[in-house]
Parts: C-alpha cells; structure tokens; sequence
C-alpha cells in the first residue's frame, strides 16, 4: 500500500496528494504500472475524505502522472510521464512551478462564464487593453509592490514583459543606439536588442547590482538609456538598496536619460525590496512588471507604466501599428486570478516552493553558490572563470542537466562571468534533486566526464 508523505507547499490536501504522488514517481518509489489504492482504503489510511482522493487522482491523471483504467483502478502511468534517469532535467529556463496555476485553472474557467465582460475578451481589445484588464493589472502592482499610485489610465497591458520592454526599447532608440545595462543582464534584453540593432555596454555591479559610479563613467559617452533590474537582478539575484536606487535615479536625472525598469520578479522579494527605483526618478521611468515569472508564462499578461508626457500615446501607436491589441483571453484570467484573490495565493505557494528548492540548492552546491539575497529568488548564481562556466554547461548537458548557456547573460566578461541556474523549471522537487546531485558530482570532481550513472 502506497503511503505518501503530504508535506508539500499546495494550500489544499489534494494538492499535496498530487504532489507527493508526482515527487514518488520522479524518485523511483513508484514504478510504471504501480497500481495505486483506492480512493476510499487511501482515504481511510490517510484519514481524510474519499472527495479529496478523488480530486487529487484526477488532477493526476489531467497531467498524465496515472492512468484511471476502468473496473481495474488507477495506476502510475508510463515512462513518458515520469523523470527517466536518462532525461534531460530543464534548469535553464526561468519558469515559476506551474502545479499550483495549473491546479486552479479548471475552476477558473468555469467562473469565468458569470463575468460581464467575459464576450468582450472575443473582440479586438483597445490598444492599452480592456479596462477591466488595466484595473486589475493596477491592483495588483497597488499589492505587490509597484510604483506608487499608479494610474489604470496610463497602464497598458501587453502580451508579456517581454513585448512591455520592447515597446519601452522602441520609444526610446534607434538602431544603433547604445543602452546601459548591468555586467550580466537578462538574456531577453540582449537577445532584443541583437534584433533591433541596440548597442548595449555592461556597466560593472556589486553586490547591490549596479555601481553609480560605474553607471555615470559610462554615461559619459552619450548614452540616453538604462535598462536594469534592481530587485532579485537577473541572473545574479541581487537586490538593491534605497540608497543605491536613489543615487541611480539622481545620475539618470544629471545625465538626462530614461530608465526602463525591469521589476518582473519584485513579487517575489516582498517586504525585502525597498520600492521600485521608478519612484526616485518618475518622470523619466518606464516602469515594466508581469505576471510570468510570479504566476503563470502561459497567461502571456505583462504591465508597462510610461511616465507622463507623450509616452503613452507614442506607445498605443505603436501597439496599434504592431499587433493592433494585446491578447485577451490570457488577459481574462489574469484579471478573474487577481480580483478573487486567486493570483495571490498562486504567488505564495510559487514563493514557498522556490524557497523549498533553494534549501535545496544551497544544501546540495553549498559554497559553489554566490551569496543569497532572498531565499525567494527563482534564479542562483554560479560565480566562475568563464571557461570553467562553458565547462559546466558543457558537462551538465551531457549529465542529462540543461542550464543556462554561460555566455547568454553576460554583457562584458571582463566583468562578470558564471552560470544561472533556475530552480523553478524543473516539474519537481524531486527532479530538482536529482539534477543538484548531477552537478554535486560534476563540481566535486571537474576533470571528469560525467555519465549517466551519477544518479
């Protein structure tokens, strides 16, 4: 008889049903096959209600973990649903654990019918987005920490932070143009900017993230843009200080140029992050934010605030020229998740797990890890030479590990090198251990090839 553990991070018992479930399957002790208790026996052995069993095996098998056979039972499905020892464990893609949105999704879209607005998400939406879009996406920056008052009348909604700072980028260069960012920046800023035909020049950081006086060095050539993430920075999980934000805006203020404000991971820092660097400089802040990293990517729901002046009208018609409106449907049920409370509970149970794989991670790679600035950040830092980073990778990969290419982030190597490795990629606790025990062993031993025997 199957016994789970239910000590998980969902707020229900189904969901850490369906977790123990997922995590027994990852480990081995479930084989393909394995034919799994009744609803009612677990139910008894468990001492809870034969409604929550039920509930739990159907999400389970919803996400292909067991196979419900009828008059047989249920029992854990094939290979291609679990962690084989020979898979490839995804740890270079900067996700949220999707269980605790995908958990909630199906009841979501039943209440979605009763929503007045709900035949409006069929039709082209104003450029900005609908208005009942642009009030939610106000109250939730009013409850995780955005600017201060911002206005539901000058916030766009956009098909994901990535599209927010690419209309950002579009107002404010032109191909050719230099933007500032830090040593190692997000890989979607360079990756835009390569496209676009933006120069962009690493500025050095310390443990706050980017040195002012670094920052006013390289503005003394010219440049009118800086694009930066001070809070949980990308990759190095930095945060930086009110004094350090201020002392930015003052230089951006001197030197006359705009700041985009990459703040997508601020949910997660909480009560940590001292108020978005926005509100030191407003009017020359572009401030963008999102639902991807805290709730769901799939909703494709980003935020862009401009500061005032023409800002706004110049981003409408570049939206209108571009893709006419943003996405509605994603936008529906981001708007029902935040006006029920239902995306604040998806972002605390997203920020516990993460915080239970960055336990992990500093209890597997130790001191191999940079300093951790909140046991909440999605993303760990592995300082090294550049050529021992490409190593890594290189090793990781043929491990059955895949990480962040070591190049990707990395503006100016003479600056910053190692390798980003994201904890909330992989489908479970149990798949993250095993990729930690992979690198464990990698790292232990560098001068050797790994092979897939490591596990």
């Amino acid at each position: 008889m199957w016994i789970p553990d239910l000590d998980g991070a969902s707020a229900t018992l189904s969901g850490r049903l369906v977790e123990a479930l997922a995590r027994d399957i990852a480990a081995g002790r479930l084989d393909a096959g394995h034919r799994l208790p009744t609803h009612r026996d677990l139910a008894q052995r468990l001492g809870i209600g034969i409604g929550t069993v039920t509930s739990a095996y159907a999400e389970a098998a919803r996400r292909g973990l067991i196979e419900a056979r009828v008059g047989s039972g249920s029992y854990v499905a094939g290979p291609a649903a679990t962690t084989r020892e020979d898979a490839t464990i995804m740890l270079s893609h900067n996700i949220p654990p999707l269980e605790p949105s995908q958990r909630r999704l199906a009841a979501t879209l039943a209440r979605l019918r009763r929503r007045p607005d709900l035949l409006d998400a069929l039709g082209y939406a104003p450029p900005p987005g609908l208005p009942s879009h642009r009030r939610a996406a106000a109250e939730w920056l009013a409850r995780h920490g955005g600017p201060d008052g911002v206005d539901a009348e000058r916030l766009i909604v956009t098909a994901g932070a990535q599209q927010a700072m690419a209309l950002a980028f579009q107002a404010l260069c032109a191909p050719g143009d230099t933007v500032l960012v830090e040593a190692a920046t997000f890989f979607g800023a360079r990756t835009l900017a390569q496209h676009a035909g933006y120069r962009l020049v690493g500025v050095a950081m310390d443990d706050e993230g980017m040195l002012p006086d670094a920052l006013d060095r390289a503005a003394a050539g010219g440049a009118r843009v800086l694009y930066i993430v001070p809070t949980l920075q990308n990759p190095t999980g930095r945060i930086m200080s009110a004094a350090r934000r201020q002392d930015i805006a003052a230089i951006a203020r001197r030197r006359d140029m705009f700041i985009i404000e990459d703040d997508v991971y601020g949910s997660f820092a909480g009560e940590a992050a001292p108020p978005p660097l926005t509100g030191f400089a407003p009017e020359r802040s572009f401030y963008l934010s999102g639902l991807s990293k805290t709730v769901a990517p799939g909703l494709r729901t980003g935020f862009l605030v401009a500061p005032d002046g023409p800002w706004f009208e110049r981003l409408v018609a570049a939206i209108r020229a571009q893709s006419y409106a943003p996405p509605t449907l994603g936008g529906l049920v981001a708007a029902q998740w935040i006006e029920d409370g239902t995306a604040d509970a998806i972002a605390a149970e997203i920020a516990a797990e993460v915080e239970a794989r960055t336990a992990l991670a500093v209890d597997r790679l130790g001191d191999r890890l940079g300093p951790i600035y909140s046991a909440r950040c999605p993303h760990l830092w592995l300082p090294m030479p550049e050529l021992d980073a490409e190593r890594l990778v290189a090793r990781a990969l043929r491990a059955g590990v895949q990480l962040t290419p070591a190049s990707a982030p990395i503006v100016d190597p003479a600056l910053i090198t190692g390798v980003r490795l994201c904890v909330g990629a992989s489908r479970s606790r149990a798949e993250l251990e095993t990729a930690l025990h992979r690198l464990q062993l990698i790292l232990a031993a560098p001068q050797k090839e790994p092979t897939m025997d490591l596990v």
